[in-house]
């Protein structure tokens, strides 16, 4: 069957839109679709331990959100520029987006301050640059400084001081993400310990999530979408802990669905992965056959995203818009720092 864009069209009263997380991470709800009985549940997120099971393996994305928006002044003019970093291409080289576009040539330097400057060295096929940067000491460290929180553009408001903790998981360790892996915005050490204590393993892969992942599908026909390449990374030891789960009968639960794109991307005819890094462009949409995760946590996604195509794939189209109806309804909390859904 092919799925039209359309098919992936709700709508969504603005006032669900979630502003602002909440203080408690896992104080959030949970909504629980059981696609064997085609049934929906609620609960809170702290509810998730009873449907993991001493033999399961939860799997993280750790990736690290850094302040990717930048504001500078061109050199010679002094006019003001927008820069968004979207990813590092290799060295000093990162590929940006630009604003005002027209005004930023190859050329041009950028100040941001007395610690960071960059050149515009080439255009990109998207209407991006390519700036290499210069720095007086690591370019993280700096924009941590001066760089701003790149929330997505449905919250409508500045980045203030609680987003630097709270658009961003409790285990992040790798720089690198441009957005949240927001499935995970729900977890505390706390939780993540309980589990830990309740013989479930977790295992960690990395997946430095790009605009790419949020572009609009601007195709009617959904398979002939083509997603932007994303680096990834899946160390020996979460490999073996995966593999191992499957090998035992237990379950892999993936937490969000950059999660599964990575999982997806490495996995052998047997269900099971290997150790890898590199770029992945996944686009999963239904119909299609998972071979790595039984289980998926994940957030509401906006109509017509390539991510509410990876859950209509995983559960079915039918008994998500059936979910998404009945959250609508229940006045759940939508998109990033909204409420959770675990599709079992």
């Amino acid at each position: 069957m092919k799925y039209r864009l359309e098919d992936f069209h709700y709508d969504l009263p603005k006032e669900l839109i979630a502003q602002y997380p909440l203080k408690e991470r896992d104080a959030c709800r949970l909504m629980v679709i059981d696609r064997k009985h085609n049934e929906i549940t609620h609960h809170k997120f702290v509810g998730l331990l009873d449907f993991l099971k001493p033999k399961d393996c939860l799997v993280l994305n750790n990736t690290q959100v850094f302040p990717a928006r930048l504001f500078g002044q061109k050199d010679r003019t002094g006019a003001q520029v927008e820069v968004f970093l979207l990813r590092n291409l290799e060295g000093n080289l990162w590929e940006v987006l630009v604003n005002p576009a027209r005004k930023v040539r190859i050329g041009n330097k950028i100040v941001f301050d007395d610690d960071l400057i960059c050149d515009v060295v080439d255009n990109t096929l998207s209407g991006g640059r390519i700036v290499e940067f210069s720095s007086n000491g690591n370019i993280y460290h700096i924009l941590d400084k001066i760089g701003k929180v790149p929330l997505p553009p449905y919250i409508k408001r500045n980045p203030e001081e609680i987003d630097k903790e709270y658009y961003q998981t409790v285990y992040a360790q790798k720089p690198g993400a441009v957005a949240a892996p927001t499935a995970g915005l729900h977890f505390t050490n706390k939780l993540l310990e309980k589990i830990k204590q309740d013989g479930v393993n977790i295992a960690q892969i990395t997946l430095h999530i790009g605009l790419g992942t949020f572009r609009p599908v601007q195709v009617d026909d959904v398979s002939r979408h083509r997603m932007d390449s994303e680096y990834y990374e899946v160390e020996p030891e979460s490999a073996r802990l995966i593999n191992q789960t499957k090998e035992i009968g237990g379950s892999i639960f993936a937490v969000g669905t950059t999660t599964v794109r990575v999982l997806e991307t490495l996995a052998d005819n047997h269900g099971h992965i290997r150790p890898a890094r590199g770029w992945t462009d996944k686009f999963i949409y239904p119909p299609y056959d998972f071979k790595i995760i039984h289980r998926l946590i994940t957030n509401f996604h906006l109509p017509g995203s390539t991510l509410l195509m990876l859950v209509s794939a995983f559960s079915s189209l039918d008994i998500i818009k059936k979910a998404y109806n009945e959250a609508i309804n229940k006045k759940y909390q939508f998109y990033s720092y909204g409420d959770a859904m675990l599709i079992i």
